[in-house]
């Protein structure tokens, strides 16, 4: 639950600001009554109703129905007295954040009933009292049928986002984790063998170096085309494994970005990019990770995204107009050591600048991508 004087979540001022409205109206009620006796109660039963709010954010297990039937009695109290309905509003709210099924419909119920059983009778106690408020009364009856409801659908729902994204995390790693065993079988199986025979016939050729020259030369062919063999095999594995395009990522971006109200540019030609696999697959998923980022953190209203090579690097550069970041990255929660892990395999740098936004500068050494001609 959030704080107990909490109406508005993303708005904790707005929430004081009513609660001082609602907590000075009782006194308007309770002082028109000019009885000694009638304001000593008023006032006491309205501490009780403060006293009672605070303690059931607090509160566990069964208590916590405790309270807000406390807080229901006390409603009925102020509205039989002095025709002040509105405190059953925040009974209310706090009802539509109890997270137990049973217990959300059980007070639910018992709120809309004993309010307006205390609204009713109050017409008979005091007609041109509660007449002169209908409007307002009416109002309130909204508020208390509609406001636990609303909240507990939007807690509900809230949590089951959380837990499906707690999943599809875990599903991710679970994937991640079965990939990497899956490559760590195929290389075993693929240069186990190989890099061992290599090692054996090693051993006999320099054994063989002065007592048979031309055996040692013919252990050092057979050694040459068995890696030539493994090298071929690797190259096959490797072209096997799928890889996710620059370009194929950019336009997934796009629609993120334009689900999100996002206004985007990029600039440079992903296509005229000539990279090995792995590495465009590395800043295809940095990609992925930055603009999701973006999205979720910034409260940016452009992402410029810019994809450039010169002699020495390829770049790759997303800067959104956002809020920018603390100066004390979360690494971890952002998701970026990922991102950080991932550029380092193919020797890659990423930085992050604070400039009237974010900028995420991602830079791979020219000498990586041109590993695939070399070979």
């Amino acid at each position: 639950m959030h704080s107990w004087y909490t109406i508005l979540p993303k708005n904790p001022w707005i929430s004081i600001y009513v609660w001082i409205i609602f907590c000075i109206l009782p006194f308007y009620f309770i002082i028109k009554s000019f009885s000694f006796v009638q304001i000593n109660i008023g006032v006491i039963l309205i501490l009780l109703y403060f006293l009672s709010h605070r303690f059931s954010f607090n509160a566990k297990n069964g208590l916590v129905y405790m309270w807000v039937s406390f807080e229901m009695v006390l409603n009925i109290a102020m509205t039989l007295m002095f025709g002040y309905v509105y405190l059953s509003l925040f009974t209310a709210f706090f009802i539509g954040n109890i997270r137990n099924p049973v217990g959300f419909y059980i007070m639910y119920g018992l709120h809309i009933g004993f309010t307006i059983l205390s609204i009713v009778a109050g017409y008979f106690i005091d007609l041109n009292l509660f007449l002169s408020q209908t409007p307002f009364i009416i109002i309130t009856v909204v508020g208390v049928v509609l406001l636990p409801f609303t909240l507990y659908s939007r807690n509900k729902r809230e949590k089951l986002q959380g837990q499906l994204e707690t999943a599809n995390e875990r599903i991710a790693e679970l994937i991640i984790h079965e990939e990497r065993q899956r490559i760590a079988r195929d290389l075993h199986d693929t240069l186990g063998q190989k890099l061992s025979m290599i090692g054996l016939k090693s051993d006999l050729a320099s054994r063989l170096v002065t007592k048979n020259p031309e055996q040692a030369i013919q252990e050092i062919k057979d050694i040459r085309h068995t890696a030539s063999i493994a090298l071929k095999e690797v190259r096959e594995l490797v072209s096997d494994m799928r890889a996710t395009k620059l370009h194929e990522e950019l336009i997934r971006v796009k629609e993120i970005l334009k689900a999100a109200e996002i206004d985007y540019e990029i600039n440079g030609d992903s296509k005229e990019l000539q990279l090995p696999v792995l590495v465009e697959s590395v800043l295809s998923m940095c990609l992925k990770e930055a603009v999701t980022n973006v999205v979720k953190h910034s409260n940016a209203k452009k992402c410029t995204i810019t994809i450039e090579q010169n002699h020495n690097e390829v770049l790759l550069t997303i800067f959104d107009n956002g809020k920018g970041f603390n100066e004390k990255l979360n690494l971890i929660g952002n998701g970026l050591r990922g991102m950080q892990e991932r550029l380092e395999f193919i020797n890659g740098t990423v930085t992050f600048e604070n400039r009237k936004g974010t900028e995420v500068l991602i830079s791979v050494p020219l000498t990586i991508t041109h590993q695939k001609g070399s070979d």
